[in-house]
């Protein structure tokens, strides 16, 4: 009988994968398995060898999960700081090649410096469809052969790396037509990727991923992870706080945007408590206690907890 995958490490990482990915990443839950199919086949060496480990494209509407997807197996797989995130809008021109290869002498490019700090992990290139046509002709030599040569000749190895591209190509029509089934909106989507970006280059990633737009329902569930996050964050800078019942919705109400998914939220959230902390702070506060909705100044503010509180609290532990 073959030994249990719990007994090994890596197993047990790719195991719980898709739930790990589940807790984390909110409304996208069709796309998620075969995230997780391509990771798990990458991770256990059944991919073509001199390529790289898997290879996806992430469409869809801005602020949906696309770069937190990534984000969240690259840390789960390979541990913090081992996404490499290039932003294709610097990457428009053809002068830009120098600027991902490295131009002059001496010069080792972006590629090169990311490859410097780990030769494993996550390459993302986000915007796909704005980088020049001579930096896609990088990307085919990259899926084809997981290898790129720079321009003082060095030959990189990026068999180690999972390969994603993200674009918003087709993301406005997912809005407009939110009426309809999502089998279609996907077919949409997809139809406009292979429309916009080179063939040669949509055909040779291996999966390609519609998002769908998010939902009051899931900004309001991202919105409680942001917020435990945003406490967990501030009490490693020392300040313990807890969140009143009324600082959530109100956090929503302020944050929600049907159309730019979640990063108004998480910026009005990052907004509403540091300013809440850094007033009480400027005010001789410590930045500790209950964070209470003021509606008067449309804001949060910090209030210290009363000791009736703090004994209510003993007697529940």
């Amino acid at each position: 009988m073959n030994a249990q995958p719990g007994s090994d490490e890596k197993a047990v990482k790719l195991l719980h994968l898709e739930t790990y990915m589940r807790e984390r990443i909110r409304g996208q839950d069709h796309v998620l398995p075969r995230v997780v199919s391509l990771l798990q086949r990458g991770e256990l060496g059944l991919t073509k060898r001199n390529r790289p480990r898997g290879s996806f494209l992430f469409l869809g509407p801005t602020g949906v999960g696309k770069t937190e997807t990534a984000l969240t197996f690259t840390e789960h797989l390979f541990g913090p700081g081992r996404l490499f995130r290039f932003d294709m809008s610097e990457y428009q021109t053809q002068d830009s090649l120098g600027i991902l290869l490295g131009g002059r002498v001496g010069e080792r490019g972006t590629l090169a410096m990311s490859y410097d700090q780990a030769q494993s992990g996550t390459l993302l290139f986000d915007e796909i469809e704005k980088a020049h046509v001579r930096v896609l002709d990088i990307f085919l030599q990259i899926l084809d052969a997981a290898r790129v040569t720079m321009a003082n000749g060095e030959t990189l190895d990026l068999s180690g790396f999972y390969v994603v591209f993200t674009s918003n190509v087709g993301g406005a029509d997912l809005l407009n037509l939110q009426h309809s089934a999502f089998a279609t909106m996907e077919r949409h989507v997809l139809a406009r990727a292979q429309q916009a970006l080179r063939p040669e280059l949509f055909a040779r990633v291996t999966e390609k991923l519609v998002f769908n737009r998010l939902s009051y329902d899931c900004q309001l569930e991202i919105a409680q992870l942001l917020l435990d996050g945003e406490l967990k964050f501030m009490r490693e800078k020392g300040h313990a706080l807890r969140a009143d019942s009324t600082a959530l919705p109100f956090i929503v109400r302020r944050g929600f945007h049907p159309k730019l998914g979640a990063r108004p939220m998480r910026d009005t959230l990052e907004k509403l408590v540091g300013d809440a902390v850094a007033n009480d702070l400027l005010t001789g506060g410590a930045g500790c206690g209950r964070l209470l909705v003021d509606e008067a100044g449309n804001c949060l503010t910090v209030a210290a907890p009363i000791a009736a509180d703090s004994t209510e609290e003993n007697r529940q532990v």
